[in-house]
């Protein structure tokens, strides 16, 4: 049940058999339908998960009410409003299932335990936290200084299984574009209409 995040781990920290039996047993194993909201804007965020399987959505609601979709957590990606998760305070952030899951998940009150108890795990999280960070930066340069076929094209090369696995709307969204104008970009007619 714990391998995939136990490949994730050793990825990062090396772990004794008794640190790794900590750490197994502050986790819980969660099987989601697709479709289930993981997480409500303006509810406290109380877990982190990783995903052994399946794709999710993180997006949030502007000002004009259109949903903006962050990322798509897949495969040994961890899915959480780290701010709410930190603080306590309501989640700005939507997570909702694009398909069905297999999540490993941790609570704050579970995590506060694992660092007491084995503090090698904070060095794990610091790292997630910094490509986390990383990809937030790109994400952001890339939307500034890029065209839409630029991020698109981008966005195929980065995560070429999700556009088999994520809606062309939800593609859409999370470059800053129409769902139409995807559609021409693909196409490649948006071109002869410059």
């Amino acid at each position: 049940m714990f391998e995939a995040i136990d490949r994730y781990t050793e990825t990062c920290i090396s772990l004794t058999q008794e640190e790794r039996s900590v750490f197994h047993s502050l986790l819980v194993h969660k099987s989601v339908p697709k479709k289930t909201v993981l997480l409500r804007a303006g509810d406290a965020c109380d877990f982190e998960a990783f995903v052994v399987k399946g794709c999710a959505r993180v997006f949030f609601i502007n000002e004009a009410g259109k949903e903006v979709d962050l990322y798509f957590p897949v495969e040994n990606w961890w899915i959480s409003d780290l701010p709410s998760f930190t603080s306590g305070k309501p989640a700005s952030l939507n997570i909702e299932t694009i398909e069905a899951c297999e999540l490993i998940v941790i609570s704050r009150e579970a995590k506060a335990k694992l660092f007491a108890e084995v503090p090698k795990f904070e060095r794990m999280f610091r790292l997630m936290l910094q490509r986390a960070n990383e990809e937030l930066m790109n994400r952001f340069i890339s939307t500034v200084a890029m065209s839409a076929e630029e991020r698109y094209k981008l966005f195929l090369k980065k995560y070429p299984e999700l556009p088999n696995r994520v809606p062309q709307q939800l593609i859409a969204a999370y470059l800053g574009i129409s769902a139409e104008f995807l559609s021409k970009i693909r196409s490649g007619k948006h071109k002869k209409e410059d």
